[in-house]
């Protein structure tokens, strides 16, 4: 597996570095924001490990681009901000994960190897979706509206998946948080309605009267692939 770090702290990155090398993961490290998100964009990498606070360009920004280029790349953050508001900010702007300074070794392994288990095995099973003039392929990250290609995170592809796989059934917030962030428990589940809002404007006819990602008061959300036909 293929690691990239983009952090300023030299002695971070080297322990960071240090650390992953041995158990066994290829890590290259850059310690500025802009030639960071250069490299992630150019050469292939398996999972990305990002500061925030970052010369040159801050992490923010750093994953927003990332994901808008290449979605299927997970992204863990790594920063001293640990408030609630700097968590959920980097989760809905697509951050698979988000690690508090400081942190121990095992607790970054473990948490990438839930991001990696997350982000590569789930499109195995399902590799292409259609329904009304959408068409969702899981296996390239492509997804097409009217045979028009739009742009889809990785996050939305998974809550795509995660409603693909239990159409007609009450899908709670707290389901998709655990099964696409990867929470047991949030903070606010704010996070879920804001990218299901995102969702909606991308894939329904009438965002503001959905026919296929549907509400259901005081429970969540239901998918149903056949409405409208």
């Amino acid at each position: 597996m293929d690691l990239l770090i983009i952090e300023d702290d030299i002695s971070i990155l080297r322990g960071l570095k240090d650390n992953l090398t041995f158990e066994g993961y290829q890590v290259q490290t850059i310690g500025d924001g802009l030639e960071g998100l250069k490299m992630a964009l150019e050469h292939h990498f398996d999972l990305l490990l990002l500061d925030l606070m970052l010369p040159g360009m801050n992490g923010y920004e750093i994953c927003r681009r990332i994901k808008k280029e290449k979605p299927g790349l997970p992204v863990i953050m790594l920063t001293a901000r640990g408030s609630e508001m700097d968590k959920i900010a980097g989760l809905d702007i697509g951050a698979d994960d988000y690690l508090t300074k400081p942190f121990s070794i095992p607790e970054l392994l473990a948490r990438i190897r839930a991001v990696l288990r997350r982000s590569k095995p789930e499109y195995d099973h399902l590799a292409e979706f259609s329904f009304a003039n959408v068409k969702l392929d899981f296996k390239k990250f492509q997804a097409t509206v009217n045979d028009t290609e739009i742009k889809l995170s990785s996050k939305e592809f998974s809550i795509m998946k995660y409603f693909i796989e239990h159409e007609g059934e009450v899908v709670q917030r707290e389901d998709l948080l655990e099964a696409v962030w990867g929470y047991d428990i949030m903070p606010d589940t704010r996070t879920v309605d804001n990218s299901i809002l995102d969702l909606r404007k991308k894939l329904e006819e009438i965002p503001s009267d959905p026919k296929h990602i549907v509400s259901v008061r005081g429970a969540g959300y239901k998918f149903n692939a056949q409405a409208g036909n």
